[in-house]
């Protein structure tokens, strides 16, 4: 079973969404990677819709690629002692740690790495950006705001620190034991909710040691600040529009996603777009024009995924809302000006063997017409390359781990079979031919590309490029 697209579509599990049969809709509507959302549920919870994910992987023997979602740290208001407040526009409303129940005058702000980084001038935004205040003066113990946009506030409403780099993990005490769960269960990408800096992507890599892939979330306005160098460690990126949207100016988000897609595509970094893509989807049958729009232009500006939220966590439409975004993206690469756009935006090359073997790669494809480009590699590391490319044929690549092929399931292009240990370019041949056949990419009498790294089993040495052509 395959795909007749380059761009994969990421679909959040949740309570629309529990039960074998759902499961199994959305990856035959075309989901290619199941999002468990750490956020909500219980270990039990994401632990039975592992078991779902792998039992339907094992039935259509395709593997299925599992991103674990950290919820990351929450920032929150206290509680008021009879109930929501009205927060006038003008008005002074004081912030601080005392835990005493708040009024419209004040509330408790149960974290003093706020206080630490305030300063004069800055907003806080409460309850995904509704109300805003504005510092006017400020100490470790408390801040005096006044109300620029007012509102009803209510017990423990989300705040939002636009102005400020905080100095807080991303990963919570909760987050540890959730990552260490999911690695357990086998998650094969680990999403890092709140990167502010460089550092906090190195400590995610660090506690994950290489047992998955690390995903940075850019939701925070400090992480557009390190974006080149997040970009540079991180294995992928996901443009997280929401917290993006509530921190930034809405105006300014488009320009942002493809900054950050543009950054991603330079390095040759896989990129997900996320939030509200199908918004609309949650409680009607078909998407407004802007939501497809919106998809459409991410495709075009060569984004590798592409994620459903809410729309298949809790939506009355979660299979609908996969095949429209599967339709929508066949679409659009159909388009002969899709290739053109992706075209341009090349990547940055390293002065090595691997890097001007994968654009010799993409150079074959293009001038002969191929098939399909073939990649044999342990790791992946020859199949991203290729994907970074952006060839003009679909990405078989054939290795011996069911975890590369697993992980390889959110990057563009790539069509993973798990096949043999290969121990000779002569049956790298002959498996490449095999199963382009088997995969239907190829006939008969067609040419096929195919690169790996010698001697076979060793990481990070694509040096190898051939031509064969399909008994």
């Amino acid at each position: 079973m395959r795909r007749n697209r380059n761009a994969k579509i990421i679909a959040t599990l949740g309570p629309a969404t529990e039960s074998e049969e759902s499961i199994r809709a959305l990856f035959e509507a075309g989901a290619d990677v199941f999002r468990l959302n750490f956020s909500h549920g219980e270990h039990a919870d994401h632990q039975a819709r592992m078991n779902t994910i792998r039992k339907i992987e094992a039935e259509f023997q395709r593997p299925i690629t599992v991103l674990m979602d950290l919820q990351g740290p929450k920032l929150r208001v206290g509680v008021f002692a009879d109930g929501p407040v009205q927060l006038e526009k003008d008005e002074l409303f004081v912030l601080d740690l005392d835990k005493t129940p708040g009024d419209n005058k004040r509330c408790n702000l149960p974290h003093p790495e706020i206080f630490k980084v305030l300063r004069e001038g800055a907003d806080l935004l409460l309850d995904d950006g509704k109300i805003r205040l504005r510092v006017e003066s400020c100490d470790e113990q408390q801040a005096t705001t006044r109300v620029i946009v007012g509102g009803k506030l209510s017990d423990r409403k989300g705040v939002n620190v636009p102005d400020c780099v905080l100095p807080i993990s991303p990963l919570t005490k909760k987050d540890r034991l959730d990552l260490d769960f999911g690695l357990s269960i086998g998650a094969d990408w680990v999403a890092l909710s709140f990167v502010q800096t460089p550092e906090d992507v190195e400590e995610a890599l660090k506690l994950v040691a290489g047992r998955a892939k690390v995903l940075s979330k850019l939701e925070k306005p400090a992480a557009i600040t390190h974006l080149s160098k997040i970009v540079e460690l991180s294995d992928a990126v996901m443009v997280a529009r929401g917290d993006l949207g509530v921190e930034l100016p809405p105006e300014q988000v488009p320009m942002i996603q493809k900054r950050i897609v543009r950054n991603c595509r330079m390095y040759g970094k896989p990129v997900v777009i996320a939030t509200q893509m199908l918004e609309s989807m949650i409680e009607a049958p078909t998407p407004t024009r802007a939501e497809t729009t919106d998809i459409a232009t991410a495709i075009y500006d060569g984004a590798d995924a592409v994620m459903l939220s809410a729309e298949t966590a809790a939506g009355k439409y979660p299979q609908e809302a996969v095949s429209m975004m599967n339709r929508i993206i066949e679409t659009v690469e159909q388009d002969p000006h899709y290739q053109e756009m992706v075209d341009k935006a090349e990547p940055i090359r390293q002065t090595r063997a691997a890097d001007a073997i994968a654009a010799a790669l993409s150079q074959v494809a293009a001038i002969m017409d191929v098939g399909a480009v073939a990649t044999y590699s342990d790791s992946g590391a020859t199949a991203l390359r290729a994907a970074m490319e952006r060839p003009h044929a679909r990405i078989l690549c054939f290795t011996a781990y069911e975890r590369t092929a697993r992980m390889l399931g959110l990057v563009w292009g790539i069509h993973a079979r798990v096949c043999e240990p290969i121990n000779s370019v002569e049956s790298m041949v002959e498996t490449a031919c095999k199963l382009a056949a088997e995969e239907e990419f190829c006939q008969s009498g067609e040419a096929i590309v195919i690169t790996a790294g010698m001697p076979f089993g060793e990481p990070g040495r694509t040096n190898l490029l051939r031509i064969a052509r399909i008994p």
